[in-house]
Parts: C-alpha cells; structure tokens; sequence
C-alpha cells in the first residue's frame, strides 16, 4: 500500500508492507519501487513512522545515490512474476554458464533460480549454484556478470583478489558492471 511521509522537508512515497514474518522492521531501496517498508503485522503505523523517521539520513542518503536512472525496472519479488520468469532465467543461466565455463572448466552442482529479495545469487560448498529469477529481466552484459561472479566462487569461495582475477578473465570490466548494478539500486551479495 502506497504511502508518503515528509523527511527533512521533502515529501517521500513509500510502499507499506505487513509481513506475517518480519520479526522486525526493515528499509530497502528497489528500483523503480523506490522505498519500501517491511514491519511485523503487529507494528502500529505510528511506531514504522518513528523508525522512518528515525532512519531518515539513510534513506534520504541512498535515495540520492539513485540520481543516474537504471537502464531497466525490475519488479518486486511477486510469486506470479517469478513463476513468469522462472523457466527463462533457468534457462539463460544454464546457457551462459556452459558457455563461461568453457574458459573456467569448474565441476558444477545444481544450477536452481529462487525469488530471493535481496540476493543476485548464491554458490554452495557442493557446487550448487542459485540465481534470483531476475537475471531474466536485466540486460545482457548484467546478467552475464553476475553469472561469472557466481560460478568463480567454483575456484574461490570468497571475494578476495583471486576470486577478482577470476571473474576479470572473461568479464574485464567487472568494477563498472557492478558499479551499474549499485546505481540500479540493486546489489550482488
């Protein structure tokens, strides 16, 4: 439910959410959504207004950085959106990754896309590799990086700088990708 909140004198809209789940109240920037508020069901609206305000210079601050608009919108994480996508991202990250791993020729797992709300992507110890659905819906050379990133944690299971020289050797210019990535309000964990 869409709502607006006046912070250091501008007026900023938000999207409330009552979570089942939420143990506690949460901020998160996404872009084309902008700011939404997670809070346990059983949080008064006057309490998530206070801790609103309370985390004012934060938002304010990463509201800012969003200056550059992204190239391209993503959804929220809907259940209908990632049983949409689901096959394609599939899909996609199986194609890429046979691809990339023709340089890297690392053992692989079970490659698995999930509706993750804050994860790009993840890498087990076993070699299973998941991806956020919405690998399908970013532009190719994002989605490209993030499937590096996650199969180089097949060589180093880290993000030191070998894990770095690894993804450099088929995605030069990883910093900017990533750095396009923040800008997009969206970031790899």
């Amino acid at each position: 439910m869409p709502k607006t909140i006046e912070l250091d004198g501008k007026e900023i809209q938000y999207t409330l959410r009552v979570s089942t789940r939420a143990r506690q109240m949460r901020l998160s920037i996404y872009p084309g959504a902008g700011l939404v508020v997670t809070i346990p069901e059983r949080v008064p609206l006057a309490q998530a207004h206070r801790f609103i305000t309370q985390k004012s210079h934060w938002i304010l601050d990463k509201l800012g950085k969003q200056k550059i608009p992204p190239s391209y919108s993503l959804p929220l994480s809907s259940t209908r959106d990632y049983r949409k996508y689901k096959d394609a991202a599939l899909h996609l990250a199986e194609r890429r990754i046979t691809h990339f791993n023709q340089v890297y020729g690392f053992r692989m797992g079970r490659i698995s896309i999930r509706n993750q709300k804050s994860r790009w992507g993840s890498c087990s110890q076993r070699g299973n590799i998941n991806f956020n659905y919405k690998i399908a819906l970013l532009p190719p050379h994002l989605a490209d990086y993030i499937i590096v990133h996650e199969l180089c944690h097949r060589g180093q299971m880290n993000h030191s700088e070998k894990f770095w020289d690894l993804v450099e050797q088929t995605i030069p210019n990883s910093k900017a990708l990533r750095a396009e990535l923040r800008r997009g309000g969206v970031l790899l964990s």
